[in-house]
């Protein structure tokens, strides 16, 4: 294995732009929705809207000067090239801190609190709560490489992040994540390979309640449940499809930016704080920033795959290594502490923030700031 880091710096050529260009200009729109709310899908009149601005006003260059200030890189993982994301703290003490995205996420997640992770004097915080972060971009996702061969699933991504660390020289780090992140954060810490002192997630995926805890579900239980099963019946189509035909989907999303965007996009506005669109609690050009992540990487099907390889039967192992879980309100799960405990063992941290989704680094930056800050104020490498 080829263990070098190598620099890496994003340069989209104009030639994809205007590519692009051409294609958000000749566009065949589906029908109209036969009803007015988001129930069989992102409306058409929204998409129009967000494909006038895209095509008329979004400026991809600003996001990728944005994403340049910081330093970028590519390693070889078993034949796959994996970007990340590699911010020093100007801290001297400051701590390791690894941060996986999700989908239909990117690293353009994490953009607004890199600065208060990493920098938190220069944010009103305090030095003992800095951070030096590495970002990396999932197989098949973002600017990383695309697997030429299946078995790329949490366990195989959780013990590259582990390599990846230790190539990076961190012997002790701590590690986050949120969606598939999370998922891979947890097996980390179930996998304990020595080098983790602790995790905290943001989406917390556990095994099914006992009997005994079924019996005796509390109030709170009951509409976690009841949400649950609302998002299985009418929201969880989009990950069958993944899971069962990762390729069949990907024609489309390769060849249609408005599909990839389409894809995408619906999930802003579904699985955050109680909204109408997803503009109402993003910034619109921040979400079409993410698009871009997928759709100029052509990252479609190679996306999909993680579902086709870690989303039938997820890893639920048992985590002991010092966990914190924070459960933000308009999460799809929302396990209960007693539902958490039974996976997380050694659990130092619970988080229940009054606001936020699925999108909390996006979506709620500053608290989700502070539930980092803390899960691991507590814990020592």
């Amino acid at each position: 294995m080829n263990d070098m880091i190598r620099d890496f710096t994003i340069d989209i050529p104009k030639t994809a732009l205007d590519d692009l260009d051409i294609r958000l200009r000749h566009v065949r729109w589906p029908d109209p929705e036969p009803v007015d709310d988001w129930s069989q899908g992102i409306p058409l009149d929204y998409v129009k809207t967000i494909v006038e601005h895209w095509r008329t006003s979004y400026d991809w260059r600003r996001c990728e000067q944005e994403l340049n200030q910081y330093p970028h890189h590519l390693t070889e993982m078993d034949g796959v090239d994996i970007h990340f994301m590699h911010i020093r703290s100007p801290e001297p003490d400051a701590r390791p801190l690894l941060m996986t995205h999700g989908w239909p996420g990117s690293i353009v997640e994490f953009m607004d609190v890199i600065g208060p992770l990493t920098d938190p004097v220069a944010h009103g915080g305090e030095a003992k709560d800095a951070y030096h972060l590495v970002l990396p971009s999932l197989p098949g996702y973002g600017f990383s490489g695309k697997p030429t061969t299946t078995g790329w699933g949490l366990e195989k991504i959780a013990k590259a992040w582990d390599t990846l660390m230790t190539r990076l020289g961190y012997d002790r780090y701590f590690a986050q994540g949120g969606d598939w992140g999370g998922m891979v954060t947890s097996v980390i810490g179930a996998q304990n390979l020595g080098h983790c002192a602790g995790v905290h997630v943001n989406l917390v995926v556990v095994g099914p309640p006992s009997d005994e805890m079924m019996a005796s579900l509390t109030p709170e239980e009951q509409a976690s449940l009841a949400h649950f099963a609302v998002y299985q019946e009418q929201g969880a189509g989009y990950a069958e499809i993944q899971r069962t035909r990762p390729q069949t989907l990907g024609y489309g999303l390769a060849d249609s930016p408005v599909g990839q965007m389409a894809w995408i996009m619906e999930k802003f506005q579904g699985w955050a704080e109680d909204a109408k669109a997803p503009d109402e609690n993003f910034d619109c050009d921040r979400l079409l920033d993410n698009v871009m992540i997928y759709w100029l990487n052509n990252a479609g099907a190679s996306s999909a795959r993680l579902y086709r390889e870690s989303f039938g039967a997820p890893n639920v192992d048992p985590v002991t290594v010092p966990s914190g879980c924070s459960i933000f309100p308009h999460e799809i799960i929302t396990p209960s502490r007693r539902w958490a405990e039974q996976r997380f063992q050694n659990l130092h941290y619970w988080g229940e923030p009054e606001q936020g989704g699925h999108f909390a680094a996006m979506e709620v930056p500053e608290l989700f700031v502070q539930e980092v800050r803390g899960c691991f104020a507590g814990m020592e490498l």
